[in-house]
This record gives structure tokens, sequence and C-alpha cells, in this order.
């Protein structure tokens, strides 16, 4: 299903009982905690759709996490690639449920911009409202099922408490490289808020270069 920078693969499995998936990451040094993300699915799955964790495993060779499949497709399969105003007031929708279902008090995880802070770069602007952040709020990472409404939210091994505005930045960025210009207010508006373009060009700048495809 996917082979990411870092060497990892993520399989889909196809069994009599339901979906399954499994992701691998090759032994040694990465930036993907596979153990890290299976205790964050752990204690997300309390409060909002995410994959259950069925197993996680290691040996000589790589780690390795089986979870259970959530109903409905990512963001960026069709049919909506090709319905971007539904699919985008989805994502919007589905980080403001996300959003309000995690409890920030409660949640053993932190997401702190400061951890990419260099010298020299912008300070971080002061957090609007914390809440536990997805982390990697691109398109892809949401789930929509066969009514267009957020089905559930993957790839939550960077989730942590932090400024709203880390995964609202990323969420509309992704809508331009997903789904071409023009949808970041939609997203906006679906999730309930106006744009702050302070913290969307802060959040954006640590994220990195703008990728050509996500």
């Amino acid at each position: 299903m996917w082979l990411n920078e870092a060497g990892g693969l993520t399989f889909e499995l196809v069994t009599s009982t339901g979906g399954r998936f499994v992701k691998w990451m090759p032994a040694g040094d990465s930036p993907i905690d596979l153990a890290g993300e299976a205790d964050r699915l752990r204690w997300a799955s309390a409060f909002t759709p995410v994959p259950r964790v069925l197993e996680l495993g290691s040996d000589d060779d790589g780690t390795w996490m089986l979870t259970e499949a959530l109903t409905g497709e990512n963001a960026v399969s069709e049919p909506w690639k090709s319905r971007p105003a539904v699919a985008v007031a989805a994502i919007g929708a589905g980080l403001r449920a996300f959003h309000d279902a995690l409890p920030v008090t409660d949640c053993p995880f932190r997401w702190q911009p400061e951890e990419g802070w260099t010298p020299g770069t912008p300070a971080p602007p002061t957090i609007d409202e914390p809440v536990v952040c997805h982390g990697d709020s691109c398109a892809p990472n949401t789930l929509i099922g066969a009514d267009g409404r957020c089905s559930g939210h993957v790839d939550l091994g960077a989730l942590g408490v932090g400024d709203r505005w880390a995964d609202l930045a990323i969420a509309t960025w992704s809508t331009v490289w997903n789904y071409g210009p023009g949808w970041e207010n939609l997203l906006l508006d679906a999730y309930g808020i106006e744009p702050d373009a302070e913290r969307t060009a802060y959040y954006r700048t640590l994220w990195g270069s703008e990728p050509t495809s996500v």
C-alpha cells in the first residue's frame, strides 16, 4: 500500500474476518517509532475512531504493527479525489471532531514546537487553543465513509498536546497538494474557525519545505 522515505512499508491484508493493516519499519535509526504510535492509538481509541492495535512485534530485520481496518477510504482516493468539496469539508469537520473528542488534560503525549525550533528562526507564536493534535493531519490520514463524512483517522505516530494550528496549518496546506488551490477556506469553515495567517505560516515553516505530493 505504501513505501515511505525511511524505507517503511504498509501492507493491507484481506482476511475472512475483515481487513487488517501491517506497518513495518526496518531495523536501525528511524524517525518513525511504531511502539510509540501503538501507545498513542491505544490511548486515542477510547475517544475517537482510530485503528485498533492487534499486535506489535520486532525481530532483527525490523519492527511491525498489526491494526484492524476502519471503515471508509482515505480522502485522496476515489471517489473523494474527484469530489474535493465533499472531501475537504469532511477533513475539516473530522479534524474538529477529533480535537473536541480527545481530552487535553488526560493526554500523556506532547507535541511541542520548541523541539523543532532553532536559533535564528521565528519563535513559536502563543498557543491559540491547546488540543490533542493529530500531528500529521495531511488529507490521506483522514478516512471518509460512504456518507461523505469522516469515519476515522490514521497515522497517529506524532499525536500529542499542542496548538490546534499545528494541525490546521498542515491540513489546509494539504488541500493544495492533493486537490489544487482554492480549498483552504472551505476546510476552515467546516472546522469552524477563521484563518490565522501568522500561526499558519509558522507551523508550515516548522513542518519544512512543501512536498510535491502527500
